[in-house]
């Protein structure tokens, strides 16, 4: 598998990682704030932007191929699947992590007989469907799901379509890959042993991930804590990226 990243600024580690369809260039606003007070890596995800896909797809491998990405321990940051990928990875390499931020993140994307904080399944199967007829639309339907309402949340869709195929446009492999790995994966079960500091953001008004899951991972998780952004949707660090960068730079400190 090989991995793109970029790198910028000085200081603590710290690296971020998007989620499912979209790529590193996401972070752009937010990486160059940060790089006045971090080194940043921002890395496109295997299929997405210009990382190539790689021969296993499934989530263990993601993890262990996105901590060969610093040479030091640092502070991960992951959004949505990005979330779900440095989960595993401070599991599979707590010697790597300094720290977890984990936005808009959840143990588990589908809901089940006993998890009710995700996405009803018949609705995900539908979206499943839909990436096969035509997967451009159903990018397109899913940004729209990221955003808060009003006209902030219409300039933020009209901002992320933009955005979307920038660096080259995911593909169909990754995104199906990214599916099966938010329709089957459930974290619950290993939240207790991450003993690294963690900071759970979530958007008040996320439409993908109820704010009750990120409830859960705060009280799951030995050293984490939660922080609500007040009207922010599934992407908070776009709609509002003044309130998240003090948030996540308070954390750091």
């Amino acid at each position: 598998m090989s991995l793109y990243a970029e790198r910028l600024g000085s200081g603590p580690e710290l690296v971020l990682v998007h989620g499912w369809g979209l790529h590193g260039g996401i972070w752009a606003g937010l990486a160059q704030r940060l790089a006045q007070r971090f080194r940043v890596t921002v890395v496109d995800l295997p299929g997405h932007g210009r990382s190539s896909v790689a021969a296993r797809m499934d989530l263990d491998t993601i993890a262990d191929e996105l901590v060969e990405q610093v040479e030091q321990p640092a502070l991960w940051l992951g959004w949505s699947l990005g979330g779900l990928v440095t989960l595993m990875l401070a599991a599979r390499h707590p010697e790597r992590v300094q720290g977890l931020v984990l936005v808009d993140t959840t143990p588990k994307f589908v809901q089940g007989s006993d998890w009710a904080h995700g996405m009803a399944s018949e609705v995900f199967a539908e979206f499943a469907r839909g990436l096969e007829q035509d997967y451009r639309a159903t990018l397109l339907r899913f940004l729209s799901l990221q955003a808060g309402a009003g006209d902030a949340g219409r300039a933020l869709i009209k901002q992320l379509r933009t955005e979307l195929f920038q660096h080259g446009e995911p593909q169909l492999a990754a995104l199906r890959a990214g599916l099966a790995i938010l329709r089957d994966t459930d974290l619950r079960a290993m939240l207790a042993g991450i003993h690294a500091p963690t900071l759970v953001l979530h958007g008040s008004h996320d439409r993908l991930t109820p704010p009750a899951a990120g409830e859960f991972l705060a009280a799951q998780i030995p050293q984490a804590r939660y922080q609500l952004l007040r009207g922010a949707g599934h992407a908070p660090f776009l709609s509002d990226p003044a309130a998240f960068a003090a948030a996540l730079e308070e954390f750091a400190a």
